[in-house]
């Protein structure tokens, strides 16, 4: 039995009247890549971002049901959000360097959340992050370059960085990949597959090739409903359910 590191049951969310989840009963195993496919407008980002409450920005929302991650409620009126998005950080469809150098955008988040005054230490974290990220070699001699000169791939990787920074268990991952060529797409992929020894990884893509070669597990979704959730190899080879089938083949989606 694998490690469950986040668990949801009965998860309803609502824009206003609008209903875009319905009943979600999910397990996610710790140190596993978990793939949310599925049409456009289909619930999986809606999803993704309830797993660190990102949606509460938005005014009318309603969310009823259970997530728990490491056996706490998040859904918990009394959830530290700051702390929740600390440990349950999102990685966005564009790059979204801050316009600051590449050492400070690193360094952000040690900032924000007060967690070392040390200049030895910061640089010693901000150096182990850019390693983790395969940037370090690259951008050790500029480290004062503004963040947005960087190509979309390094941008990518850095804002990865900026979230190992402050020691994360879990990573959200929403298209990480759509603005992004061919060669460094297989780039981020092949980072994922090093960073799941260390983070729990829930990408929402829908390139179903990408879902096939970079995740662990997969979670079909269809007008707001979970329609299966299996190891991707069976989802993908012998899915159990028509509509999953359909998808998949291109029959429809």
């Amino acid at each position: 039995m694998e490690n469950i590191i986040i668990k949801v049951k009965d998860l309803n969310f609502f824009y206003g009247d609008f209903q875009a989840l319905y009943s979600i009963n999910l397990e996610i195993p710790k140190n596993r890549i978990t793939a949310l496919i599925g049409p456009s407008g289909c619930g999986k980002t809606t999803f993704l971002r309830c797993l660190n409450r990102m949606n509460d920005h938005i005014e009318g929302v309603k969310m009823t049901g259970l997530i728990e991650i490491d056996r706490e409620d998040i859904l918990n009126k009394k959830t530290d959000l700051i702390k929740l998005r600390k440990n349950v950080g999102m990685v966005f469809q564009r790059p979204n360097p801050f316009p600051l150098s590449v050492y400070e955008n690193v360094a952000y988040g040690l900032r924000v959340h007060h967690l070392t005054d040390e200049q030895e230490e910061r640089d010693e974290i901000v150096q182990n992050s850019l390693r983790s990220v395969l940037l370090w070699d690259d951008l050790k001699d500029r480290l004062k370059q503004n963040a947005t000169s960087l190509t979309l791939e390094q941008q990518q990787k850095l804002c990865i960085a900026r979230l190992l920074a402050v020691k994360p268990e879990i990573l959200l991952m929403d298209e990480m990949c759509s603005a992004l060529d061919p060669i460094a797409t297989a780039h981020i992929e092949e980072l994922i597959q090093k960073l799941k020894k260390d983070y729990t990884i829930v990408i929402v893509t829908h390139n179903m090739q990408q879902a096939a070669r970079a995740s662990d597990h997969a979670g079909f979704f269809l007008l707001g409903k979970l329609i299966e959730f299996a190891n991707t190899g069976e989802l993908f080879t012998t899915p159990k359910q028509k509509e999953t089938e359909e998808y998949i083949t291109g029959r429809f989606g």
